[in-house]
């Protein structure tokens, strides 16, 4: 996992996951979009209904799905530098968005609600596997311009708790306020060729 420096290896940007998946892949879609289809039945059969929230970014809309080649290669993208890594991640955050449109119009009539959102850019202990010379560049602007993770929960407990955002149901969130998603996000047609190709991954089709 790190190297005698205590740098963290490439592991985290070209590694998969034990079912073969990319990291991203895996870890940020696949397994929200698993856990979800295996909770509905409990959400939608519970008291005064259930609502799914999917913590993406603002960075979904740099994204792009191939879904085709999502399907053979099962990453959504690899490389040893951190732009690559980066790009992968902007793709997983674009699949939360598209997950989040296609399922609400799935859930259309019952009693289960869902969101996706963008909690802010938050300071985290995410850089502790960045190399020396990296943290030295983002911790300072971190400590400047980042949300510490009380304020960076805000947007989630919003979609969480908020009354009254029924409506709303399959919308992107930011600063606890309904936001514009890209319009890649909102395209019915790539939401649901990624859904089947996720269930199909998933061995649920």
């Amino acid at each position: 996992m790190f190297d005698q420096r205590g740098e963290a290896q490439v592991w985290w940007v070209t590694g998969g996951t034990e079912d073969g998946f990319g990291i991203q892949l895996g870890v940020n879609h696949l397994g929200h979009f698993l856990l979800s289809h295996l909770l509905l039945g409990r959400l939608e059969g519970g008291w005064g209904g259930g609502r799914v929230v999917t913590l993406s970014s603002m960075a979904h809309s740099w994204g792009h799905i191939d879904s085709e080649a999502l399907e053979v290669d099962k990453h959504l993208g690899t490389g040893k530098y951190s732009w690559q890594f980066f790009y992968a991640y902007c793709n997983s955050k674009l699949c939360n968005v598209l997950f989040t449109h296609e399922l609400a119009k799935r859930l259309k009539g019952s009693n289960v609600t869902c969101y996706s959102l963008h909690p802010g850019v938050v300071r985290t202990g995410l850089s502790r596997h960045c190399s020396l010379w990296q943290k030295v560049f983002i911790e300072p602007i971190a400590r400047l311009l980042f949300l510490d993770p009380e304020a960076g929960a805000q947007t989630t407990l919003h979609c969480c708790l908020q009354e009254g955002i029924e409506p709303l149901s399959g919308r992107y969130f930011a600063c606890c306020a309904v936001q514009e998603s890209c319009p890649k996000a909102r395209d019915d047609a790539v939401a649901q060729k990624l859904w089947e190709v996720s269930e199909r991954l998933c061995g649920i089709s």
